[in-house]
């Protein structure tokens, strides 16, 4: 059963994005509704190209909707103006990727005070919360070394405390475990199953792969842009 859109952090209804290619209307995303309230890890799941990253780039507001309504955590991303996204992806969602995403030059601490700093936070603040995180993710023997100089699990984990530190509403990965072997893809999943279960955050992978199932609360397949 459906939460009420009043309950959900995420609300899409007839959620649309088309795209032109060659003359061509591409359906990315097809009129999906959707609801998912506090707390819940939700699974979006299916082969490549059926919606799955055009719907998480839709909830970051990283692409804008071509139809429907979409609010997540009361922010409505049809109407809002670039700044609002801006500020938006700042303070609402905290985004993983299966790329990691590091900033190769700056270190463990840097890289996970930079979204914090962006968003105007007290330097002082935002270093305690950072290496409180970092210390909580097993990385506080880390903090000065730079991204290639960690294991691929190691930088998996910067990238959480990176997408935490501005204590989001919503984490959004895509393909989390993508670059990990399987000991460190578990311990990656755990993590998000940790934020979910005790932090109340709202947890959105996007996979292809079996290894969150375990965890999930809820599982959208998609096909061709429309949830099955």
């Amino acid at each position: 059963m459906k939460s009420s859109a009043a309950a959900a952090v995420i609300h899409a209804e007839k959620l649309t994005r088309t795209y032109t290619l060659g003359g061509a209307r591409i359906i990315g995303i097809d009129a999906v509704d959707l609801d998912i309230p506090e707390g819940e890890l939700v699974l979006l799941k299916g082969v490549s190209g059926s919606g799955k990253s055009t719907l998480l780039s839709l909830l970051a507001g990283l692409d804008r909707p071509t139809g429907g309504q979409l609010t997540v955590a009361g922010r409505d991303l049809i109407r809002a103006s670039g700044p609002t996204l801006d500020d938006y992806r700042r303070r609402v969602v905290g985004m993983v990727f299966q790329s990691f995403n590091l900033m190769p030059t700056l270190n463990v601490l840097e890289n996970v005070c930079l979204p914090a700093l962006l968003a105007g936070r007290p330097d002082t603040a935002v270093q305690s919360r950072a290496v409180e995180l970092l210390e909580w993710l097993g990385l506080g023997a880390r903090l000065t070394h730079l991204p290639g100089q960690l294991s691929g699990g190691e930088m998996q984990r910067t990238a959480i405390a990176r997408a935490l530190i501005n204590d989001p509403a919503v984490i959004l990965a895509d393909e989390p475990t993508g670059n990990l072997d399987t000991r460190n893809g578990a311990v990656v999943i755990e993590l998000l199953a940790e934020l979910s279960r005790s932090s109340k955050k709202t947890v959105v992978i996007a996979t292809h792969g079996s290894q969150a199932d375990k965890v999930a609360t809820r599982r959208i397949r998609l096909r061709d842009g429309r949830i099955q």
